[in-house]
């Protein structure tokens, strides 16, 4: 009695097939041009996921459970007030001097009207609250943002970013609060200020998104592309959105299809012709 040998060339083959899938998956996962550290990116990003679930955000539920929300409010206006510092000279060093004197303006606003920034008096006078920082000011001025980055406990980031952060360090007014216990207290309260603002939108997203990695990567450029151009595509594109018509003319073609009807000049058909004047007979009636 002979027995057949089963035939395995085709599991052999499914497993070949399985393990080149994988690998080009694998391939396809960290060679993302914008993402080049992706593995690493990873590490950090479970590592920051982890402590959030574990401590930031029961923090921020119950901060904003337990808070009043004018409390609430009060505190992010209050540091919010301390940025605006930052920001217009942000503001100003890419050469917006409107916008960085309305950032000042605010602060002076808030932090006497406002009892110490407490209150938002300047956005109720109409004066817009701007974020800038100096990874945006470098990017203004034509620094590459690099490869994005996850960095361990302060999270998406970009090289360029991230090269910029012991300026907005040390800018920032908070840090140089006396004593550190103050410092250390209010810094602790402004994270899980931050991070309830966001608590919301954060359960939304652990829902619905089937990679968080790549969700907030991908969110996070998009996103940190408009603040650097303003919501344009690039420093082109922003300074063409800036540039208005030259002169009275080009105004007018410009709004060419808004001018009123009455400021038309009536037409004159062409082809009406004149009335004929009466003739004048030469000869004398008769009696």
């Amino acid at each position: 009695m002979t027995f057949m040998k089963p035939n395995r060339a085709p599991t052999w083959r499914a497993s070949a097939a399985a393990l080149v899938a994988i690998a080009t998956l694998s391939g396809c996962a960290t060679n993302n041009p914008r993402d080049p550290l992706e593995p690493f990116n990873r590490t950090m990003f479970k590592l920051n996921d982890t402590i959030d679930q574990a401590a930031l955000k029961p923090a921020a539920t119950a901060y904003k459970k337990v808070l009043p929300s004018f409390v609430q409010t009060g505190v992010n206006n209050f540091f919010g007030n301390l940025s605006d510092v930052w920001t217009g000279a942000n503001n100003l060093m890419q050469g917006k001097g409107e916008q960085g004197m309305s950032d000042w303006t605010r602060v002076a606003l808030n932090s006497t009207f406002g009892i110490g920034g407490l209150f938002d008096i300047a956005s109720e006078a109409g004066l817009k609250k701007h974020n800038e920082d100096f990874g945006q000011t470098l990017g203004y001025w034509g620094v590459p943002s690099g490869p994005y980055l996850m960095l361990p406990l302060l999270g998406p980031s970009t090289v360029r970013d991230t090269s910029g952060l012991p300026v907005d360090m040390a800018a920032n007014g908070w840090s140089h609060v006396d004593p550190s216990s103050t410092r250390n207290i209010g810094t602790v309260v402004r994270v899980i200020d931050a991070r309830a603002n966001i608590l919301d939108a954060s359960n939304l997203m652990e829902e619905a998104a089937l990679d968080r990695y790549e969700f907030i990567r991908d969110g996070f450029l998009q996103r940190r592309q408009g603040q650097v151009f303003d919501g344009e595509s690039s420093r082109k594109a922003l300074n063409e959105a800036n540039e208005g018509p030259a002169d009275a003319k080009s105004i007018r073609a410009a709004y060419a299809d808004d001018a009123p009807a009455s400021d038309a000049a009536p037409a004159t058909p062409a082809s009406t012709p004149a009335p004929a004047a009466p003739a004048v007979s030469s000869e004398t009636p008769s009696k």
